[in-house]
């Protein structure tokens, strides 16, 4: 099997802690960021601007992404150009509708002319890809990013779509595919094969990189020592 070093997938660490983003940010093997309101709630982040900003002038030189969180578009576009000014490496992430199931393609088509790095996020079906990649122009860098961990839970295998979704987004060049919501790191392999360019992965499942290439045999040993010494441990008795 491959070394981590050995994929062309780009892995994104996603979160918001920002400990966390920062000791990321330094690993070699981390090529990008993102984050999301959940993400920042979870973090107890309360001033979303002075967040971002910090983050920013910490990690100026891998991309980041930073979601609106408005429900009008209006509102959506202005919060987008304002984020999109705080860096040259910041994506604005554009969720594929609001929450009235209203597609946001229009503002999408709209912020890309004004060359805004987009990330449009949440998508989950191949018609919200095609009708994303309509909208993107040719010359302007982003994301499309596909929530194919999400996809999975609902019982359907993500990889034949992801696999689809890479030939729509060779219609804009400067477009690239994300696999987000991955559940487990064998999905970062999944999204290699099937020559998604970006993953992103939250440094619960980062943390079992060194696992990769481990021997079978040894796991195996260690998980048993695992039950045998948890059991010593809570002293029980039959």
């Amino acid at each position: 099997m491959k070394r981590i070093d050995q994929l062309s997938v780009k892995i994104f660490a996603d979160g918001a802690d920002k400990a966390g983003m920062l000791e990321m940010s330094q690993k070699s093997y981390i090529k990008g960021l993102t984050t999301n309101p959940t993400l920042m709630r979870k973090a107890g982040i309360a001033d979303y601007r002075t967040f971002a900003r910090e983050i920013l002038a910490l990690i100026p030189d891998k991309p980041i992404s930073f979601e609106v969180f408005s429900d009008d578009f209006g509102e959506m576009e202005a919060q987008a150009l304002e984020i999109a000014s705080w860096g040259k490496n910041v994506f604005v992430k554009i969720p594929i509708t609001n929450t009235k199931r209203q597609s946001s393609c229009d503002l999408v088509r709209r912020l890309a002319k004004r060359e805004v790095q987009l990330n449009v996020t949440a998508l989950m079906t191949l018609e919200q890809v095609r009708d994303v990649v309509d909208a993107l122009e040719p010359h302007t860098a982003a994301y499309v990013s596909v929530f194919a961990g999400r996809i999975a839970d609902t019982g359907r295998d993500p990889i034949s779509l992801m696999a689809a979704a890479v030939e729509l987004l060779k219609l804009k060049p400067k477009a690239e595919l994300i696999w987000a919501s991955p559940r487990e790191l064998l999905n970062i392999f999944h999204a290699d094969q099937v020559g998604c360019q970006v993953i992103t992965v939250t440094n619960d499942i980062l943390k079992k990189l060194e696992l990769v290439g481990r021997d079978l045999g040894e796991y195996s040993l260690d998980t048993v020592k695992m039950f045998r010494n948890d059991a010593v441990a809570a002293g029980f008795r039959l």
